[in-house]
């Protein structure tokens, strides 16, 4: 399948209707089912904001389901636990499954999507046998459930006591399509991988709560990329989730500042001659150093910078390691289907679909959503008892990735599950 004009694609969603949307998003083939293993994402380094990581864990795992001699039929389990705070530990469930003849929005078929998740705690259920306590967390572009694995997030949130405490709530890590350990386009079909969009990524999360036996949520929490999936969630399957929280995004099709950095970044890999059409032997490393470079860019903030690094030493120093830590193992056709997937993204005109409780927040230092847009405050309005909040910036906001910073905002999702 070839590129298609963003144009195009937005005639496309316009088209179809929110309705029709819904009806296709439902409309998928059954699943088989392949548990990986029990385990754990050990303390990594921070995450920039926008969620790119470095991929040496992802990698493996793909190189392993890629083996002819291993089979997704039989389950390699070993346990792990993670450190929370003191002696405690948590259990992480980590597994794959596949949907066959799994169709995207546009009409192309891949006969197999292969979906990772992450899945904490234990499902509890009512007498009728419906899991009653399930929290699916949705992670931003370029990222992975592994993403809140962190100790800014899961120190503050999934303990003992803790808003998230994992003996409570059955909390489901996806890796969206494209992303972490989910199919996406270096697993060998390069440029020729379907263009998914967030449709078909949110599709893919129904099919992973679908495995798991969930077919209700308390609650979806979305960051960046996953603030967009939160917003198509409610108006997509209204009924479907107790509670919504998005972290940094617009509710609206993405423009402006926003769509020109996503723009910079596509451009600068398809205009590297070694890039070659997604056929490239070897990443095209000045494309790809050009996205890194405006992917730090929109995830500063500036109080925050100027204090990590007060003295032109401490910048260079912080931008080569920067360099150092995100080039290796960065797939530039990866990297440039994780931003197009954004390109007819347009939740607007479904937004009084949707029924769930939405306690909506951004952070004022955030490059790529900046309040002063005031196109937040104007759109929420339309959702019936949402509650939208501007983080103020302070010595604890990190710009766009304040979305992880569960400290900062952890006092509203407490105000959201009381309900």
């Amino acid at each position: 399948m070839r590129r298609r004009t963003v144009e195009l694609a937005v005639i496309l969603v316009a088209a179809v209707g929110v309705e029709a949307r819904q009806a296709r998003l439902t409309a998928r083939e059954s699943i088989y089912c392949a548990p990986i293993r029990t385990g754990v994402a050990a303390k990594s380094r921070s995450l920039a904001a926008l969620g790119m990581t470095p991929k040496g864990e992802d990698r493996e795992m793909k190189s392993r389901l890629q083996d002819p001699s291993r089979s997704l039929g039989k389950p390699e389990w070993h346990d792990q636990t993670m450190p929370l705070a003191g002696d405690e530990v948590v259990v992480i469930q980590e597994g794959d499954f596949v949907v066959k003849d799994f169709k995207f929005r546009d009409g192309e078929t891949m006969a197999e999507v292969r979906l990772h998740y992450r899945a904490l705690g234990k499902p509890a259920r009512d007498d009728k046998g419906r899991v009653t306590n399930a929290v699916m967390l949705l992670h931003g572009t370029g990222g992975s459930g592994a993403q809140f694995l962190q100790p800014q997030f899961a120190g503050e949130l999934f303990g003992a006591g803790q808003l998230l405490d994992t003996a409570k709530y059955y909390i489901i890590l996806p890796d969206g399509i494209g992303h972490g350990k989910s199919s996406q386009p270096s697993d060998g079909l390069h440029a020729k991988f379907p263009q998914y969009d967030y449709d078909d990524m949110v599709a893919a999360h129904h099919a992973v709560l679908e495995h798991l036996g969930v077919a209700h949520l308390r609650l979806i929490l979305g960051t960046s990329m996953g603030c967009m999936h939160s917003f198509v969630w409610g108006e997509t399957y209204p009924e479907f989730m107790d509670a919504l929280m998005p972290l940094a995004c617009q509710p609206v099709q993405i423009a402006g500042r926003n769509r020109v950095w996503r723009k910079m970044v596509m451009d600068a890999i398809r205009n590297d001659p070694e890039w070659k059409g997604g056929e490239y032997a070897a990443e095209p490393k000045q494309g790809l150093r050009t996205a890194l470079d405006l992917l730090l860019i929109a995830g500063s903030a500036p109080l925050l910078m100027q204090k990590n690094y007060p003295t032109r030493d401490a910048a260079d120093k912080d931008l080569d390691d920067y360099f150092a830590a995100r080039m290796p193992g960065l797939d530039a056709n990866d990297l440039l289907y994780t931003v197009n997937a954004s390109r007819n993204y347009d939740p607007s005109a479904g937004l009084e679909k949707i029924r769930a409780r939405v306690m909506y927040v951004n952070s004022a230092d955030d490059f790529i959503n900046p309040p002063e847009l005031g196109i937040a405050e104007r759109e929420i309005r339309r959702v019936k008892g949402a509650k939208f909040v501007v983080i103020p910036i302070s010595d604890a906001t990190h710009g766009h990735g304040t979305h992880t910073w569960a400290a900062v905002w952890k006092g509203y999702l407490g105000e959201v599950l009381e309900k």
